[in-house]
């Protein structure tokens, strides 16, 4: 082996902020580890998990969830609840003169209990909650607090409802639960929660991409100019985020007067506020003041200094100038708006919307009024070219909106409402006479709602852009896609309907946190993304109280007199001279850089001004802070964001931008100087150096290095072999069909109730497999088969993708799978829905024999449904059922029928298991059960097959073993495919792997199949060839090979290896679609679609295209008129409609022995007459598809007529 392959490998560290290396070469991989799984798997730790890095999958689910209790750093560890509860204050509301004051404190989640105290256990868990299909719920619980004109306190606890339990949080359970104790609770050892169980279903909240928080971001929309006449395209904007993570964005509109306004949704309306107001409303300030600010000095820049008196005059029209006038005006604007007490006064009011509306972010006015002044900077720079636009689709710019944030957000706003319903409904008490009021509210309702339907219903849009597709069920079709749920990451359901393509595309910027590999394709895909396996996000805020002071000893100073200068006179001179002069000048290179460096740029901590400094002040800040950071010194985190952005020529605007917050997207690499682990942000990687390779590092320049060239990659992109040699899209294709493959989805089959679980009976642990297959323990969960496959075009059976199957590898169970479908009966929906269930008392019972007893039936019926069910009316486990055959019966008490319901499916099925299902007292008689079906699923003609490559190819035939090409070891492959599969798709990966794997089972060992080991120095075919050379084979992988059906040597030597190949869960039982007649359409009268429906295949165009080309065009007749809509109908052959034709009355036959019979009969028949030629005549009959006669009516009705040519 290589040297530099080992090097590649072992150089792989370890991403939990040590610098330590991770055992993952060749030499620490190359064996199966089957005893040590063996023994973990018999006796399961009792301490720390298994597998550490697949545990941490859920962390930002769990930890942000978390947070809603316990939220924050030193002092301050209260939940996010808490701070909600703070932020919402006190509700009043006046009856008569006496006022009113409501709040809610004391916001408590338990843990998950049964309700009844009779049970020998009170502790409820997932599994049980599962199987019984409800939620998994604990009370939600707290006080609500009331006085009367600033008397004393009352307060009373009250219920809020249930809860849902977010698995394996800090209110759940099976908390800090060991793999033991886990599988004591039936789970699974590797359980590591992160979901919700509502209803018996998982489901997950999805990470959903938002911009990122307190950052003042410059966008350019043409949509901005339809907001009114003066508008342009110009603008800035912030989301700025409370404590509670309660959100509020605003936007500075750019006008072509030279105005600015400030605009703001407030509850779904949108407000337009002069930001000068909002200016003079924050602090006591000049205009003098506001013009030196704005203009940081820089009076001899006319573009700038133009408009700034542009905007001071503009507000010369209100007549409002000191800082209470300004309050009291904005008070008296907003006062019905922000619901405002109503004894505040306007000036009250004012500053209430100040604090509740206006950079919320910030508890200070003069933090406030600092940040609104860098924000008309930065928008001046963007109206006059000097900056440019931000680019709010680049992670740079972004965060992601976690689960526990937004359900506290969420909590918070319905915590609000009850507030407000009570005021409201104290209104209308002092009104009508009085009665009690109830204050009860059940929030814990409303969340169970959110979490099973992903809809947010709120009065407020909580500053989010969709009202739907917040939750996703975390399917467990395999573990690869059980897995990808928990780091996939939504760009948002509100750019999913948007035409323009910009927002899927994948940028630079997401180098390292997202995967450029991992998304779907169709749809989804560049909005559909997934974290890289090293990406890490930031759940809690860091403590950076010392930071403001720690910069400041290190050069950054505070605003002072009339904003910072410019030093040094020639610097002045240059800085100082107009536009169109500064174009005719040409400014020394040394000169320039001397002002680049020279400007005075603001240093932000969170979106909080802290301090200005010049920009080589703000170089030497970021350096050193970073330096102590990756140190861990004088109190510096490592998860600080140090985004320093260095002044430029129509480059994104300057400043050095530090980061704390929660919610952020980091990274690890290694940090040059010392050698150790630093954390790296979204923002600050744009503007740093960080090299791929050891080759890549420019000294003096290079600051930091990859830990391994894989970061880039997701999980599941992580565990395709040898990646690095296939085409990319083919490494796409294999992400979705691995999350697509029958493998182990879980361990506890016996507790699970899914809807459907697929399950592959014979899979194996891979030969060549990545590092991360390992240490995300996937062997544990195995999802395909090692097959020796043989490259050859053998027969014609393996044309378009094709493959061939030996019959004694399916014999052996090669590809054997199988399906469990459940089936839940609920006998009390039944009731609901027959309207003579008046009382609660069940009328339905299971059963066979109901109070008739069995003389009702026959005894061959009897002997008939006894084959298949119980007495108690359900069927026997293990018992084989069909369509048609009984299901499970039932009887009623009101005339003692009993129903038998018939077993309706495509194909037979096993009952494997009846589960009985009681309430939480276990006292109610029965009334639902639960029934899993086993289908077992042996590879079919038809059925779906792919490598780990993206070949994906459907079994073609199932061929003897006695006519299979064989080997002169006497090997016979179990598969054929054809080499024309790999020409065009390029995946030489699958190549690499059929050496790697045939070199593997030779000499017993597994292959590390990571990805960028190898180069044009070190190729990997010479590697694995030697390896197959020293075991006594072909170099290259080929092989003599004899034809099965003469026995001869073919003349070319033949491809042979070993491929883990997958099985998906694309089934012909699943898909096979047969009719004869059926169901129809009620308007067109074609057959209807959907499998279910016993509807029809729809023959398209390019299905009528083949039909033409095979020269059968008249079987088009067939399809599409005599099996689908054929009808017959009157025409007129003299004008051509078929429409005019009509009925005419006839003659009724008048009797008595002379009436004129036949002459009557006669004129009955001739009782067809054209309308538009007034003669029956030319009246004949057609035979045509009943859906033009549709088409003629439609076009009739937009006074069109169609004509027929009737030969």
């Amino acid at each position: 082996m290589n040297a530099k392959r080992e090097k590649s490998i072992n150089s792989a560290k370890q991403t939990n902020g040590t610098s330590a290396t991770a055992a993952v070469g060749p030499e620490g991989n190359t064996h199966f580890h089957t005893l040590t799984r063996q023994a973990q798997a018999k006796r399961p730790s009792q301490a720390k998990p298994h597998y550490p890095r697949t545990a941490a999958l859920s962390a930002p689910h769990i930890e942000s969830y978390n947070s809603m209790f316990l939220f924050g750093s030193g002092a301050t560890v209260e939940g996010l609840l808490d701070k909600g509860l703070r932020d919402i204050g006190v509700k009043s509301v006046f009856v008569g003169k006496d006022k009113l004051e409501v709040w809610i404190s004391n916001l408590v989640v338990g843990k998950p209990l049964l309700h009844t105290s009779h049970a020998a256990t009170s502790v409820i868990y997932p599994s049980e909650c599962r199987e019984r299909g409800i939620s998994y719920t604990a009370k939600l619980q707290g006080k609500l607090n009331w006085r009367v004109n600033g008397g004393p306190t009352m307060s009373e606890p009250r219920s809020f409802g249930d809860m849902p339990v977010m698995v394996r949080s800090s209110r759940c359970n099976l908390e800090n639960a060991s793999p033991s104790a886990l599988v004591k609770h039936k789970e699974d050892s590797s359980e590591f929660g992160g979901y919700f169980i509502v209803n018996g279903i998982e489901r997950l909240v999805r990470l959903l991409i938002v911009p990122r928080r307190n950052h003042v971001i410059a966008i350019e929309r043409g949509s901005f100019q339809k907001r009114g006449p003066t508008y342009s395209i110009y603008g800035v904007s912030i989301r700025c985020v409370r404590e509670d993570m309660s959100s509020q964005s605003m936007t500075l509109h750019y006008l072509n007067d030279g105005a600015l306004q400030l605009r703001f949704i407030y509850r779904k309306s949108e407000y337009m506020v002069p930001v000068l107001l909002v200016l003079r409303a924050l602090r006591e300030t000049s205009d003098r003041d506001l013009f030196m600010r704005f203009t940081q000095g820089k009076t001899g820049n006319t573009f700038l200094t133009d408009r700034v008196e542009l905007l001071l005059r503009s507000f010369k029209g209100l007549t409002v100038h000191s800082r209470d006038e300004c309050r009291a005006y904005l008070g008296s604007k907003f006062h019905v708006m922000m619901d405002s007490a109503d004894d505040l006064t306007d000036v009250e009011a004012g500053s209430e919307f100040l604090k509740n509306v206006v950079l919320v972010h910030l508890t200070k006015d003069e933090d406030k009024f600092n940040l609104l002044v860098f924000m008309i900077q930065k928008l001046y720079s963007l109206v006059a070219g000097e900056c440019a636009v931000d680019n709010p689709d680049s992670p740079q710019h972004q965060e992601v909106l976690l689960c526990g944030h937004l359900m506290a957000a969420y909590m918070k706003e319905k915590a609000l409402d009850i507030l407000e319903g009570i005021s409201n409904q104290v209104r209308m008490e002092q009104r009508m006479k009085p009665v009690s009021v109830d204050f009860h509210d059940n929030i814990g309702k409303k969340i169970e709602y959110f979490l099973a339907t992903g809809n947010l219903v709120t009065n407020s849009g909580l500053d989010l852009q969709q009202t739907s597709g917040y939750t996703i069920v975390a399917e467990k079709l395999n573990f690869y896609r059980y897995l990808s749920h928990f780091g996939s990451i939504h760009r948002g359901a509100f750019f999913a309907e948007l035409k323009t393509t910009t927002v899927r595309k994948l940028l630079p910027e997401a180098w390292g946190f997202l995967c450029p590999v991992h998304t779907p394709d169709g749809g989804p895909c560049g909005l559909l993304n997934h974290l890289s396996h090293t990406c890490r996000i930031i759940t809690t805020p860091l403590d950076v109280s010392s930071l403001p002071s720690l910069i400041a000893s290190l050069g950054v100073g505070q605003m002072t007199g009339m904003g910072p200068k410019v030093v040094g006179p020639e610097i002045s001179r240059n800085s100082k001279l107009s536009d169109d002069e500064d174009s005719a000048v040409e400014i020394d290179p040394r000169v320039a850089k001397k002002i680049m460096d020279s400007t005075v740029l603001s240093v932000q901590l969170d979106g909080k001004c802290i301090g200005y400094a010049t920009a080589a002040t703000c170089r030497r800040v970021a350096d050193t802070l970073r330096y102590w950071k990756v140190r861990s010194e004088n109190n510096v985190p490592l998860d600080l964001e140090i985004g320093y952005v260095p002044p430029s020529n129509g480059g994104q605007y300057p400043g050095l931008f530090l980061f704390s917050t929660a919610a952020r997207m980091m990274r690890p690499v290694e940090y040059l100087p010392t050698k150790q682990v630093d954390m790296v942000g979204s923002f600050e990687q744009v503007y740093m150096d960080i090299a791929c390779v050891k080759e890549d590092v420019v000294a003096g320049v290079t600051t930091h290095i990859e830990l391994h060239p894989t970061s880039i990659l997701s999980v599941v992109a992580n565990l395709t072999p040898f990646s690095d040699f296939n085409q990319s899209p083919r490494n796409m294709y294999q992400c979705q069909m691995g999350k697509q493959s029958m493998g182990t989805p879980v361990h506890n089959y016996p507790h699970r109730t899914d809807n459907k679980l697929y399950r592959l009976q014979t899979g194996q642990s891979p030969i060549v497999r990545p590092h991360l297959h390992n240490e995300y323990g996937m062997d544990e969960y195995p999802n395909g088969m090692n097959a020796v496959v043989c490259t050859i075009a053998y027969t014609g059976y393996d044309m378009e993708d094709a493959s061939i199957l030996s019959k004694s590898s399916h014999e052996r169970g090669y590809g054997y799978g199988t399906v469990y479908k459940s089936e839940f009966i609920d006998l009390g929906e039944k009731q609901k829905r027959n309207r003579g269930a008046s009382n609660g008392t069940p009328f339905l019972h299971f059963g066979l024999f109901g109070p008739k007893g069995d003389t009702w039936m026959k005894p061959e019926m009897i002997e008939k449904l006894m084959a298949f069910l119980d007495e108690d009316g359900l069927p026997k486990v293990g018992v084989r059922i069909s369509d048609g055959d009984p299901f499970y019966a039932y009887y009623n008490d009101i005339d003692g029928d009993v129903t038998v319901v018939k077993f309706k499916s495509f194909e037979t099925a096993y009952v494997d298991e009846v589960r009985l299902i009681g309430n939480d007292e276990g006292t109610q008689e029965l009334q639902k059960v639960h029934i899993k079906l086993r289908i077992p699923r042996p590879p079919v003609i038809g059925d779906k097959f792919s490598s780990r490559h993206g070949q994906k190819g459907v079994i073609s035939q199932k061929w003897p073993t006695i006519d299979m090409p064989f080997s002169e070891s006497g090997i016979v492959p179990d598969v054929i495919i054809n080499p024309h599969a790999f020409p065009s798709r390029m995946t030489i990966g699958m190549f690499v792997e059929s050496l790697a794997g045939k070199s593997g089972a030779l000499h017993g060992h597994a292959q590390d199949a990571t990805p960028f080991q190898f180069d044009e120095d070190h190729a990997a075919a010479d590697f694995f060839g030697e390896e197959l050379k020293a075991a006594g084979f072909n170099y290259h992988g080929n092989e003599a090979m004899y034809s099965g059906i003469t026995g001869q040597e073919f003349k070319a030597d033949i491809y042979i290896g070993v491929v883990y190949y997958q099985r998906l869960r694309h089934m012909v039982s699943d898909k096979y679609q047969v009719r004869t007649t059926g169901p129809i359409h009620n308007l067109t009268h074609q057959p209807i679609k959907g499998r279910k429906r016993f509807g029809g295949i729809r023959l398209g165009e390019m299905e009528r295209d083949s039909l033409l080309a095979h020269g059968v065009s008249f079987i088009l007749q067939d399809r599409l008129m005599n099996c689908s809509d054929y009808s017959q109908c009157h025409v007129c052959r003299l004008c051509g409609s078929i429409l005019s034709p009509v009925a005419i009355a006839t003659k009724m036959h008048s009797g008595g022995i002379d009436g004129s019979v036949g002459d009557t009969l006669s004129e009955a028949r001739d009782a067809i007459e054209c309308l538009t030629c007034k003669t029956s005549k030319g009246i004949d009959v057609i035979a045509i598809p009943y859906v033009f006669r549709y088409l003629c009516a439609e076009l009739v009705a937009m006074n069109v007529k169609l004509k027929l040519d009737i030969s």
